[in-house]
């Protein structure tokens, strides 16, 4: 054991980091294993808009959760592999839709049961009973209600 898995909770942030980098790097083999030529950090963009099919820029962000900046970075990457269509909104020129292009939706063809694979060994990997997704989803609503910086302030404040 390292130093950072003996700091316990202290180190919470960069065990997740860590974590995230190996999954994401992963992933991508598992993509070019498969022969799709997809990066793991477009997933979100793409899965959004299978579902939600057409959006603008300020809907995607806020469905990803990605700042607008972001957002518009990884659409121009993804608009540059031809795998999204960019429109103007016919009422507001200022606004942009953005949908799957056919090269992106013969993408989703290709992945879906590349995405059923990883979604059981993710199962496996986070325990069937999702006791990993449950402690991300309650630390999340937690800190919706009040930040980390907050709860720190407060902290601070009645010591």
């Amino acid at each position: 054991m390292n130093v950072i898995n003996e700091s316990g909770i202290l180190a919470l942030s960069t065990r997740l980091q860590i974590l995230s980098e190996q999954l994401r790097k992963d992933g991508a083999l598992i993509y070019r294993e498969f022969g799709i030529d997809f990066e793991p950090k477009w997933f979100p963009v793409i899965f959004t808009l299978h579902h939600k099919k057409i959006l603008s820029v300020v809907e995607i962000a806020n469905e990803i959760g990605y700042s607008h900046p972001s957002t518009i970075s990884l659409l121009k990457e993804l608009e540059k592999q031809k795998m999204i269509i960019s429109k103007k909104h016919k009422s507001d020129e200022r606004k942009r839709l953005i949908e799957l292009s056919p090269k992106g939706l013969d993408l989703i063809e290709k992945m879906q049961p590349v995405w059923e694979l990883i979604s059981t060994i993710l199962g496996e990997i986070a325990d069937n009973n999702n006791h990993l997704l449950r402690a991300i989803e309650e630390a999340e609503e937690k800190l919706a209600t009040q930040s980390f910086l907050q709860r720190a302030i407060q902290m601070k404040n009645t010591k």
